[in-house]
């Protein structure tokens, strides 16, 4: 096992009966990027079963936070949504990932695009001072199916601008755009239709772009992106005017 780090968990919030979140300990020499994702799982039966998951804490928490979905079934998510506080975790002791800004050209306005747990790393970048001082806006738009899943919501709505590395300036840059697919809402449709209807009015010249949610919604808003002139970064260490994660989907 000396290619994971065992951390414990801290804290468990279950927001719907397919929806939870959690934090553990986090080791001292752990560092990592806001936007980069870890290998992280369980023993079990004598062996790891490990499934990448985007870190939703910023890199100057003292602690890791994660997003996931419960699969009944699920080989690994099956027994994550029983965690209690003092459980043991593994994880990955290098954090990877596509997800960063400085793999996004520089530019006026930043939008968040995340469909589902895609909010993960987003919840990191939100909190990090260098994308304020980079961007003039930061929009982060969300898009579930019911209100319930809206992850986060009190915290994005209300607490993000108490976060004292941010200060007053920074977060009155930050809007949250919470959308509701299934459901009676204030904002109404997937990313696609924001896009197309204009309520997400992008321009390649000012507005950059980073993605994470499923791989349809991936594919659908590159296509869109793609049309309005946007360039896609190449990978890691190539700047774009848009970003997604290349290692996997929600």
């Amino acid at each position: 096992m000396a290619s994971f780090i065992e951390e414990k968990i801290s804290k468990v919030i279950h927001w719907n009966d397919h929806l939870f979140s959690f934090r553990s300990t986090r080791s001292n020499s752990f560092k990592f990027e806001n936007g980069h994702f870890v290998m992280l799982g369980l023993q079990v039966d004598g062996k790891p079963i490990m499934r990448a998951y985007s870190i939703a804490s910023a890199n100057y928490d003292d602690y890791l936070e994660f997003l996931s979905i419960k699969v009944p079934q699920g080989p690994l998510t099956s027994r994550l949504q029983h965690l209690q506080v003092g459980d043991a975790i593994l994880m990955s002791r290098k954090p990877v990932g596509t997800l960063v800004i400085d793999d996004i050209n520089p530019g006026k306005n930043l939008y968040l695009l995340a469909t589902g747990t895609g909010l993960a790393p987003f919840l990191s970048i939100v909190k990090d001072p260098d994308v304020y001082q980079r961007f003039e806006s930061v929009r982060l738009v969300h898009c579930v199916r019911k209100i319930e899943d809206l992850a986060y919501f009190d915290y994005l709505s209300k607490e993000l601008s108490n976060n004292e590395f941010l200060g007053e300036g920074a977060t009155k840059k930050f809007e949250y755009m919470p959308t509701v697919t299934r459901e009676e809402f204030r904002l109404r449709g997937r990313i696609t239709d924001l896009i197309t209807n204009k309520t997400l009015d992008l321009n390649a010249k000012e507005d950059r772009v980073m993605l994470c949610g499923s791989q349809s919604m991936l594919k659908d808003v590159s296509h869109l992106l793609d049309s309005k002139g946007f360039s896609v970064s190449a990978g890691q260490g190539s700047p774009g005017d848009y970003v997604f994660e290349r290692a996997f989907a929600e």
